[in-house]
């Protein structure tokens, strides 16, 4: 690759690489022929450009440039100051603009002008597109103002005659709109046909018979009109010349025909061969070609048309560039009045033959042909715009531009065909002085042509070298509590201009006042005494500046770090520690952590820890300052430690301090609670089936011996109540009915509770068994507890109902079983005893019948009485039908109803009781609460429970903190009031069945027994 095709790609790449940040489009719309100093447009409120400097904040006068060439008339103008744009005293014709286009509606007429935003700092290339829009300022006219039409006189009514159309300079709907036929003299009338290009072709009808020997010339007129406001129109002479009959008319093979030929065709070449054919014959038969009316002066010179053959031949140089498309109307007549019409499409193709244009716009002015730049511009500073074409289309009108040769500057493409030359990189005049260099614009075309623009450049020297330090980054080190003016360095900068440009003074930077610095040679001293502990480092700046114009300077960092000295004790961060242990904390646990500081630095910084009054209770860290226990805690023996703790330095000479260190014992959870109610896990209470909903049905009551929140309890019923028919209060464990029970809940109910403190950092758990009888009455209380002996087989995570079924079952098929036997038995006994009566009624009145004066019989009394005797007999049986409920299988999400598997083995079958009465209407409304305010308390707590599982007869191992209290299983049923009275002495409780009301307070027969339970 030569340095020429190096160019080229570099060029085109720049060409790909828009800047949208410097270079935006403006559109605006006008009407042609407007007056001077109509305002088009704003630029700044268009583009919503802001006047103020986003990096100073101060607000900046913009000066807006019109980039024209030199001499050029231009067509709008534009305020420097306002960026406002107006038109000026050049007309804007839109006919002169865009002449010799083809501009339909569809097809804007437009130009463009390019403005620049000047300072270089908010500079910007505006490209402004003024769209003209068309005003109705030409008349539409006939090619010529006498229209000739010859037709035969044969011709047949509505028969159509071509009429040359009228053209309009004008576009759109001020271009022609409408044809009228004026002195038609009822003989001929007037249509207009609308081709697919939008053009309306008047035809001329005959409306009635011609005859030629009568009259063989019409005159009349046919006016053309725009639909433009004003409306314009013209009018055109109309002859008609009645000429005699030819039968047939010329037909064209293709009536539309479209060729190319590029644009570099010699003169001669062939463009087309029409041909066309008559049915006549002879002289009707010969044909001769024209051009149509419609055929430009312009296209008529170009091509040649053989009047004879009906070749189409070049006639001069084409040129694309001028017209590309031309559009010929060509007439095939045999001398009749209605000639064979054919339009010929020639689409002049794009050969390269024109090179590139480069049209230099400079936007720093220059001064004979060179412009002057100071060294100090930055970088990007725009010199010039420049704007590249070619008249070529496609790949020949392609065009890339370049710099022929290496040098600062570089060609910024921000459209297409622009591009901005502007600096690259820093100038620098002691580098060079003056540039002269090349623009290439070449196309992409075969060969490729170029174009080349030279332009030269010349510097201004300036102040551009600011001094510079040996140093940017001068660090120091000196020792605290020194002496003031202490000499420290010396620090020096260099500048690379000369004469005054290169006088350097120096001057201290802020946060510099613990120093000073003379402006001449640079020494820098110490002008206060320096303590480390109050700042360890000092950093500020230094500026070297040259006496230039403007001066410049430079700045470098200065780093001065104190040294340490030991003058600081280390420092406790409290004279006095407290730390709080727990009583069951094991032996070599840590208690806690000394903290303890120094200021100073280094060695002067390392502490060492040690106790004074060291009594071997406590081992302490002389480094990390973690205290540990040498002894067990017990806060009842002792619930507090004190000694002193020394810290001692590393410096030289030593530095140390002492503080107190206090050790606090504190109580831990570690009892569970104790039921007092009920006090048996045998007891059961009457629940009768009038009982409402919200009654107090049952009472559960127990106290923890902790304190604080370990002797808060929660109550909970986490199994047996699967119906919903219960609820227990979580805080004072009264159990309350739910809902009013039906005849399905009558039988015996087992709630298993659990009784959780919420003590830290673990809670502690009991549970307890109450048994709720619902029925009428409790007349049969052995049969109870029998019921209650055999549930303390089930697992407590199962319902009572689920093992007590099968045997209920059995009592219950026995009974329903003799109720419908006796049944059956009545029953055919009533049916055997109408039978046999039956019978023996119609024998007797076969023997009275036989009998004269026999006497009536009536029935045997003593059977009647065997009868009634009998039914006294037949009596259903009696039986208590019992309801059971099953316990549902417990949500494993929920803390409360975690599963419980494990049964209760009983140390001894239960003592059946006498039967006794209980009357609810004495119970006692609520549970006995104590007056000790730590037993008062209750605490909801979430604390999760522990799923054991317990088999009958099996030995149990002992795990601390998981009990189901075992209560007594005596003295839980009392037959009679006078047992029942003496309730507070005997440890029964109301949970027993009983007529009598029960009493406040309670007493326990000596100490509470309690089972542990392995989970």
């Amino acid at each position: 690759m030569d340095l020429r095709d190096f160019y080229l790609l570099a060029a085109l790449i720049a060409c790909l690489r828009l800047d949208s940040a410097i270079a935006q489009e403006l559109i605006y719309t006008i009407r042609e022929e407007l007056p001077e100093n109509v305002p088009i447009g704003n630029i700044p409120k268009d583009l919503n450009i802001s006047h103020i400097n986003a990096a100073t904040g101060t607000s900046t006068s913009l000066v807006y440039r019109l980039v024209s060439k030199a001499g050029d008339a231009p067509l709008v103008k534009v305020s420097s100051t306002t960026g406002e744009i107006f038109t000026t005293s050049n007309k804007i014709d839109r006919e002169k603009l865009c002449a010799g286009a083809s501009y339909a509606e569809e097809n804007e007429c437009f130009f463009e002008l390019e403005v620049v935003i000047l300072p270089n700092d908010f500079f910007r290339l505006i490209k402004i597109k003024i769209i003209v829009k068309d005003t109705n300022d030409n008349a539409p006219m006939f090619p010529s103002p006498v229209i000739n039409i010859s037709i035969p006189e044969n011709t047949l009514i509505n028969s159509r005659f071509p009429i040359p159309s009228a053209t309009d300079p004008d576009i759109g709907f001020n271009g022609v709109q409408h044809y009228e036929l004026l002195n038609g003299q009822s003989v001929f009338g007037l249509d207009i046909v609308e081709t697919p290009e939008g053009e309306k072709w008047p035809q001329l009808i005959v409306q009635q018979n011609l005859d030629r020997e009568q009259k063989d010339t019409y005159v009349m007129k046919i006016k053309v009109e725009d639909g433009g406001t004003p409306q314009k129109s013209s009018t055109a002479i109309l002859q008609v010349t009645v000429s005699d009959v030819n039968d047939n008319r010329p037909v064209f093979k293709e009536s539309q025909v479209e060729v190319h030929i590029p644009e570099n065709a010699p003169v001669g070449t062939s463009v087309i061969q029409l041909h066309a054919t008559d049915a006549d014959v002879g002289s009707n038969a010969e044909i001769r070609y024209i051009f149509g009316a419609q055929v430009a002066p312009a296209t008529k010179r170009l091509f040649a048309l053989n009047n004879t053959t009906g070749l189409i031949t070049v006639q001069r140089s084409l040129d694309r560039e001028e017209t590309a498309i031309h559009k010929v109307t060509v007439l095939a007549s045999d001398g009749s009045s209605t000639p064979a019409r054919a339009t010929v499409t020639i689409n002049v193709t794009d050969v390269n033959d024109n090179p590139p244009n480069i049209d230099l716009r400079y936007i720093i002015s220059p001064i004979n042909g060179t412009v002057y730049l100071s060294e100090k511009d930055p970088v990007n500073t725009k010199i010039a715009l420049i704007t590249v074409s070619d008249k070529d289309t496609d790949v020949n009108g392609k065009v890339i531009c370049f710099i022929e040769r290496e040098v600062p500057f570089h060609l910024k493409a921000v459209y297409d065909n622009q591009y901005l030359l502007e600096t690259s990189s820093l100038l620098d005049y002691e580098g060079t002085k003056e540039f002269s260099f090349k623009i290439v614009a070449s196309d992409s075309g075969k060969p490729s042509l170029n174009q080349t623009a030279l332009v030269r450049v010349k510097l201004e020297d300036e102040n551009d070298n600011p001094p510079i330090f040996s140093q940017p980054v001068i660090e120091l080190s000196v020792s605290e509590n020194n002496r003031r003016g202490l000499y420290l360095t010396t620090i020096s900068a260099t500048d690379e201009d000369s004469g005054k440009n290169a006088d350097i003074v120096y001057q201290l930077g802020p946060n510099a006042s613990f120093f000073d610095l003379d402006r001449k040679t640079g020494v820098l001293t110490a002008s206060r005494v320096f303590d480390r502990e109050e700042q360890e480092r000092f950093i500020f700046t230094v500026t070297a500046r040259d006496n230039g114009t403007p001066p410049l300077q430079s700045q470098a960092a200065v780093i001065v770090t104190v040294l340490d000295e030991n003058d600081n004790s280390p420092k406790f961060t409290h004279n006095h520690f407290q730390f709080f242990v727990s009583e069951n904390l094991p032996k070599y646990s840590t208690v806690g952590v000394i903290t303890v500081t120094d200021a100073d630095a280094g060695e002067n910084k390392a502490v060492t820890l040690s106790i004074l009054n060291d009594n071997e209770n406590f081992v302490l860290d002389p480094y990390s300052g973690v205290i540990k226990s040498n002894v067990s805690f017990d806060r009842e023996q002792q619930s507090s430690y004190t000694f002193d703790v020394k810290a001692i330095d590393g410096g030289q000479p030593p530095r140390s301090s002492t503080a107190k260190v206090t050790i606090n014992v504190m109580d831990v959870n570690d009892n569970s609670p104790v039921v007092i109610y009920p006090p048996s896990n045998t007891s059961f209470k009457l629940v009768p089936l009038s009982a409402i909903p919200g009654s107090v049905v049952a009472e559960v009551f127990a106290v923890d011996i902790d304190t604080g929140m370990n002797a808060e309890l929660k109550y909970t019923i986490v199994s047996g109540n699967n119906k919903g028919l219960f609820r227990i209060d979580p805080v004072t464990g009264n159990i309350t009915l739910e809902e009013k029970p039906a005849l399905t809940d009558v039988g015996l109910h087992r709630l298993v509770v659990n009784i959780s403190d919420l003590g830290y950092p673990k809670s502690l758990h009991t549970l307890v068994l109450v048994f709720l009888y619902v029925n009428d009455t409790a007349g049969n209380a052995s049969y109870i507890y029998d019921l209650i002996r055999r549930t303390m087989e089930t697992p407590l995570d199962r319902n009572i109902g689920d093992s007590s079924q099968p045997y209920q079952n059995e009592d219950y098929l026995t009974i329903m079983i003799a109720i419908v036997a006796g049944a059956m038995v009545v029953i055919v006994v009533i049916f055997v005893t109408v039978l046999v009566r039956c019978r023996h009624a119609s024998r007797f009145k076969a023997a009275q019948r036989s009998k004269q004066g026999a006497e009536w019989m009536s029935p045997n009394q003593e059977n009647k009485q065997n009868k009634k005797k009998k039914r006294k007999k037949r009596k259903s049986p009696k039986s208590s039908l019992l309801n059971f409920v099953t316990i549902e299988e417990s949500k494993p999400d929920d803390a409360v109803h975690e599963p419980i598997n494990g049964t209760i083995s009983l140390p001894a079958e239960l003592e059946e009781q006498s039967i006794g009465r209980f009357d609810w209407g004495t119970a006692p409304p609520t549970t006995f609460k104590p007056n000790s305010p730590d037993l008062a308390k209750h605490y909801k707590s979430a604390s999760p429970q522990s799923a054991f599982h317990l088999k009958p007869d099996t030995p149990v191992s002992v795990k601390k903190h998981h009990v189901i209290q075992e209560l007594p299983l005596d003295n839980t049923f009392v037959g009679g009031c006078d047992t029942l009275s003496k309730r507070s002495s005997t440890s029964s409780d109301h949970f027993s069945a009983s007529e009598c009301s029960s009493q406040g307070g309670f007493k326990t027969k000596g100490p509470l027994h309690t089972r542990q339970i392995l989970l």
